[in-house]
């Protein structure tokens, strides 16, 4: 049986309405879907969120999918980078970022850029996710409060994935009163 695993974002839960509806839209099409509370959501860590990543997925296939959402998209490129002999189908990049909007970290504070730049400035093995993954998809919204579309080309730049920009979407998250995300299965057959 396939397996998604969907890694939510910062200050996220598996339990935010569009994971939720991913969640039943993939089960309905015969996926296993695993969908963790990451450790301290509100204050993200690597390696943690890495170790908990490979918990949740020591018997991966060649037909599993990944699926990050905002700093998740991190968690899950990084987990990519370091698996050893596996190679997965897909991943699936919503409101990814690896430079947050310079308006945001000013806006938010001092705490805000503590935990975003450990994210901001180690770097990722871009080489290592190509080899070990079949299909990359990042989609982004032209509105996202946190990330800036420079992030588009960084990723074009670095993994050549299919890009899809959306309207009006913000961050695809509760305050941008995003509940699903139909276009998903666009890329999930």
């Amino acid at each position: 049986m396939k397996t998604a695993y969907i890694i939510h974002g910062w200050d996220g839960s598996p339990e935010e309405p569009m994971h939720r509806w991913i969640k039943n839209k993939l089960e309905e099409i015969k996926f296993k879907v695993i969908a963790p509370k990451m450790p301290n959501p509100s204050e993200p860590k690597i390696k943690p969120w890495l170790e908990k990543i490979a918990e949740i997925s020591n018997n991966l296939s060649d037909e599993d999918i990944f699926i990050g959402h905002s700093i998740g998209c991190q968690a899950v490129l990084r987990y990519v980078s370091i698996l050893k002999g596996k190679k997965i189908s897909k991943i699936i990049l919503i409101a990814p970022w690896i430079y947050l909007d310079k308006n945001t970290i000013k806006e938010e504070g001092e705490e805000t850029k503590r935990i975003a730049k450990p994210w901001m400035e180690t770097p990722i093995e871009w080489d290592k996710i190509k080899e070990n993954c079949k299909e990359i998809i990042a989609i982004f919204s032209d509105n996202d409060p946190y990330v800036e579309l420079s992030n588009v080309d960084l990723f074009k730049k670095k993994l050549n994935p299919k890009i899809v920009i959306l309207n009006k979407r913000g961050h695809f998250d509760p305050s941008s009163g995003i509940n699903d995300l139909p276009e998903l299965f666009d890329f999930i057959k």
